[in-house]
């Protein structure tokens, strides 16, 4: 199978001899488009650390938060069955396309980086599901469901963010591993299940335990 073009370009241009595949997602029905595990099990020049550091390709990994909720949406489809759906910071598009394919109405997959909405695109054609596309979070209309959250709050300055997702969404759902002292009054959590990130970066075994919060306005 061919990665699609621009995106394997973008990779190449950061990391020579990187290649995307198409790679089944653990636990799921789901395949993404993910850069090769041999790629990752090499040492990097620092002329590739300093690309890596200064523009990471982070829609080429499937991050556990996402792999949590693609895993969380097969078990407890109700949770996005006939919704609006919007999946804030969408990266690689999992929890979105995992939506879909959970039965939503329409989701629509948002991020800033237009290279995340060609790997959204190419994952939701991978995967046989069609999804909405923006780029600014704040130019959508207050008319969605539920807003998904997965792996955002790793930046603390995304932690405001947490009061504005209800100016969109009469919901939201939040999946984080990072954030150890979460508390914000409208979250309550769901519970904690346990991912990791693919292609397997050998986090630390906290970083694998996946918190879900749940917010209603």
């Amino acid at each position: 199978m061919t990665p699609p073009p621009q995106l394997q370009a973008a990779l190449s241009e950061l990391l020579g001899d990187a290649r995307l595949v198409a790679e089944p997602l653990p636990g799921t029905d789901l395949k993404l488009w993910l850069i090769d595990a041999l790629n990752m099990d090499r040492a990097f020049n620092a002329q590739e650390t300093r690309r890596i550091l200064h523009e990471p390709p982070y829609w080429s990994f499937c991050w556990a938060s996402g792999l949590a909720l693609a895993r969380f949406f097969a078990a407890q489809p109700q949770w996005v069955q006939g919704k609006r759906v919007l999946d804030f910071g969408a990266g690689s598009g999992v929890a979105g396309i995992a939506a879909m394919k959970a039965g939503a109405l329409e989701v629509v997959a948002c991020d800033l980086d237009p290279l995340a909405i060609e790997s959204c695109k190419a994952n939701a054609q991978l995967n046989g599901v069609t999804l909405g596309y923006c780029a600014d979070f704040f130019a959508e209309a207050d008319r969605f469901d539920l807003i998904l959250v997965a792996d955002v709050l790793y930046d603390r300055a995304n932690l405001p963010l947490l009061d504005q997702f209800l100016t969109r969404g009469k919901a939201a759902l939040v999946a984080d591993s990072r954030v150890r002292d979460f508390q914000h009054p409208a979250y309550q959590r769901l519970g904690i299940v346990e991912a990791l990130t693919l292609p397997d970066l050998a986090e630390p075994w906290e970083f694998r335990r996946v918190s879900l919060y749940h917010a209603v306005r």
